[in-house]
């Protein structure tokens, strides 16, 4: 069959895609592509699958190029109670610093996801758009945005402002933003060795519908979990199939109640986890606790 090329009317589909002409535009001339140190460090034994009751700001104890996926939901700065009142630049600086240690304790080809919801009214804050800009200056390339739906489980609220008046109409946000990113180069390669020890284990199915820029989702119980911004164990499952394979070592910066953590077990991942406060660290690890219970149970009576 022959492949489809960039064209002035656009094509129906994309097989053996020709985009040359599209990356070799104007457009493109200015953007670089940020290549990274290719060699992988050993990560310490001991900090496997733990949680580091420290600042993600500075990760002294992680090797460079050590670790192949982030995936969190950094605290929005909206006055919950795990919230710090801090100014919007302050907030910023936070999530520059962490993420900047992000880039450098990942694997070339690491991926890094990043769950974030624009905030306010007056005016409102894209900062979803301000973590994009972040994350660019630090090295990372953008490889895309998901939109997570929310709508099918989120209560709807009824802070529309004007009601049935161009006064002042105010739109309700039913959805929040999955950003990705990745360091150095876009494919992560793995040696024949890396091959017989990181498999993935993604299904034809989800592959095909999880590519999609679009996820309805539902949310997650604060009150169940016991933490009052806690996001569904789907989102980090669906990213971990996506961009990780198994024995992999997947990094939350911003841990909370442990759902990353939840979700990379599961899925035959490993986990490291940053969290200040302690309350939620002895959360997060009894629901990992119970977790390892569970499966011992299972194995003890299968």
């Amino acid at each position: 069959m022959k492949g489809t090329k960039t064209s002035s009317f656009g094509t129906k589909g994309r097989v053996a895609h020709d985009a040359s002409k599209f990356y070799n535009s104007k457009l493109y001339k200015e953007i670089k592509n940020n290549n990274s140190d290719i060699i992988v460090n050993e990560f310490p034994n001991e900090l496997l699958n733990t949680i580091i009751a420290s600042s993600c700001e500075n990760m002294k104890d992680i090797p460079n190029n050590s670790l192949h996926l982030m995936i969190t939901s950094p605290p929005y700065n909206v006055s919950k109670e795990y919230d710090n009142d801090l100014s919007l630049n302050e907030y910023l600086s936070l999530l520059k610093n962490c993420f900047t240690e992000t880039y450098r304790v990942l694997v070339d080809g690491g991926r890094a996801c990043i769950n974030i919801a624009n905030i306010g009214r007056k005016p409102y804050i894209p900062l979803s758009d301000y973590v994009s800009k972040i994350m660019i200056e630090i090295g990372f390339n953008m490889r895309g945005e998901i939109i997570w739906n929310k709508s099918a489980g989120a209560g709807i609220s009824t802070a529309w402002g004007s009601f049935q008046s161009a006064s002042n109409p105010i739109l309700r946000d039913v959805h929040e933003y999955i950003l990705i990113f990745s360091k150095g180069n876009y494919k992560r390669e793995r040696n024949k060795e890396e091959k017989e020890l990181r498999k993935d284990n993604i299904t034809k199915e989800e592959f095909i519908e999880w590519t999609k820029s679009v996820w309805t989702m539902n949310t997650e119980s604060a009150k169940r979990i016991g933490h009052p911004a806690p996001f569904p164990e789907e989102l980090p499952n669906r990213l971990i199939k996506l961009f990780s394979f198994t024995n992999d070592i997947v990094i939350d910066p911003f841990m909370g109640s442990g759902t990353t953590a939840i979700a990379a077990i599961k899925n035959n991942r490993n986990f490291i986890g940053y969290e200040i406060n302690e309350e939620y660290i002895n959360l997060a690890n009894n629901r990992i606790e119970k977790l390892k219970e569970k499966n011992s149970e299972i194995l003890l009576f299968n």
